[in-house]
């Protein structure tokens, strides 16, 4: 457990405070660009900031303050312009950095004002708006491998959830919730609700994998690396495995991504925790659908995001895929849960780690130091969870042999009715997705 010191520290974002500095030492994803595509102007709230963001007839990005300096006038009405966005109600015009470039119908110039908006640095990849925050000058937005990796689908789901973004991320260090979680309760609700047998009468059913996941467990095992740490269930024969062995768990990267299956594999995902403020968290699921080198991915002139649905038409929670099963069990702790009160268990080593790990890094801020992957230099394309860092890699090659290892039973069937178990369901580039998995099941029975 925490203190009550301690949990305020490693929950409240504003700024100012422990962890909303450390945050803003990141390239933090505030948005899919495909939003800018329909609206070019949007209102978002980051780290308990309230911002705009806006893509300008040039293609160019930027975010800034909210208020025009003149009358306040929200700039979430503001009209883009080649060189920045200009207030609707008497024209002012605000630059990337915030600056005020022109004044219709007043007499001083700009440069007399001595005030000006907030402005943050803003780049695009993969499909997703990325903003620096934090002092300058800002270091390199790495590109992670599923943001870059080759000849793939993606999509992007996005959620507000009503809780702090701590609760969502500690779920990536808690690796036996998904016995219960997604086993037993996927069970109860496919039950509850009559359509047990029509959703999960195959054996590679999610929930029946994961059931079996809580059988003869001998230790939970959790260690840091280069980006994070990665976490382990340790089996024993004699407590009731089928085997002595060791099942690795999703893979963390400092301070709020979590990487599910592996890249290159036909479904792979990073989940991405953002502080909206204190009790409110942006979560992004970006979804990547790698095919091998002899297949051709279909094509997608922009990544696509939508925004899945977590209550039904009349308010009920809607309980029978992944994502949502974790999402209800992060909010149903509270607003900000109060770790003064928790009750660890054996299982809980990964926990400790990842709140070990937050306070290191934040006290490194404190020391005027940069923190865990802040990259000062280039660091060029990185494979996450494996340690290496290749520049320029054999595209074809590198995707190919990844995706033979990362291939995972139900989350390569898609085509046979498994996308049902996901989120990525009610995702716009399922169909592509169907397409893609029922080309490499031919790829791989041709070549058996």
């Amino acid at each position: 457990m925490l203190s009550p010191e301690q949990n305020e520290r490693l929950t409240r974002v504003g700024p100012g405070t422990p962890c909303g500095e450390l945050l803003r030492r990141y390239w933090i994803p505030v948005a899919p660009l495909a939003q800018l595509l329909e609206n070019p102007v949007r209102k978002v709230r980051i780290l308990g900031e309230d911002l705009v963001l806006y893509r300008n007839n040039k293609g160019g990005l930027g975010l800034i303050g909210d208020r025009c300096l003149h009358r306040l006038v929200d700039m979430q009405w503001g009209i883009p312009e080649d060189n920045g966005l200009r207030c609707p109600y008497h024209g002012w015009l605000y630059d990337d950095n915030g600056e005020c470039i022109e004044r219709p119908m007043e007499a001083t110039p700009c440069g007399k004002i001595g005030r000006k908006l907030k402005g943050y640095p803003v780049q695009e990849m993969g499909g997703l708006v990325f903003a620096y925050m934090g002092p300058l000058p800002a270091p390199y937005l790495p590109p992670w491998d599923l943001y870059v990796w080759p000849n793939a689908v993606r999509q992007i789901a996005i959620n507000i959830l009503p809780c702090n973004w701590l609760q969502c991320q500690e779920n990536t260090g808690d690796p036996t919730h998904s016995v219960y979680g997604h086993g037993h309760f996927f069970e109860y609700v496919l039950k509850r609700e009559g359509r047990y047998e029509e959703r999960a009468a195959s054996e590679k059913h999610t929930l029946k994998n994961r059931k079996k996941w809580g059988i003869g467990i001998k230790e939970v095992t959790a260690k840091t690396t280069q980006y994070g740490f990665e976490k382990s269930i340790v089996y024993s024969k004699a407590l009731g495995a089928d085997e002595d062995r060791t099942r690795r768990h999703s893979t963390v990267m400092f301070p709020f991504y979590t990487n599910t299956g592996r890249p290159g594999a036909p479904r792979s995902d990073y989940q991405i925790r953002v502080p909206i403020d204190d009790t409110s968290t942006l979560h992004i699921s970006y979804q990547v659908y790698a095919a091998p080198e002899n297949i051709p991915a279909p094509k997608q002139d922009v990544v696509p995001y939508y925004e899945p649905p977590l209550f039904d038409e009349n308010g009920k929670p809607i309980l029978d895929y992944i994502l949502a099963q974790d999402a209800i069990m992060w909010w149903a702790q509270g607003d900000i849960v109060d770790r003064s009160q928790e009750l660890l268990g054996r299982t809980d080593v990964p926990i400790v780690l990842l709140r070990k790990q937050l306070e290191e890094q934040i006290k490194l801020v404190e020391d005027g130091k940069d923190p865990l992957n802040v990259f000062r230099d280039d660091p060029g394309p990185i494979l996450f969870g494996s340690g290496q860092a290749p520049k320029g890699w054999n595209e074809g090659q590198w995707a190919n042999s990844v995706n033979a290892e990362g291939n995972q039973d139900y989350r390569k069937l898609y085509h046979k009715g498994f996308a049902e178990d996901d989120v990525d369901r009610y995702g716009p580039a399922v169909e592509l997705v169907k397409e893609l998995h029922q080309r490499i099941e031919e790829f791989e029975l041709a070549k058996a």
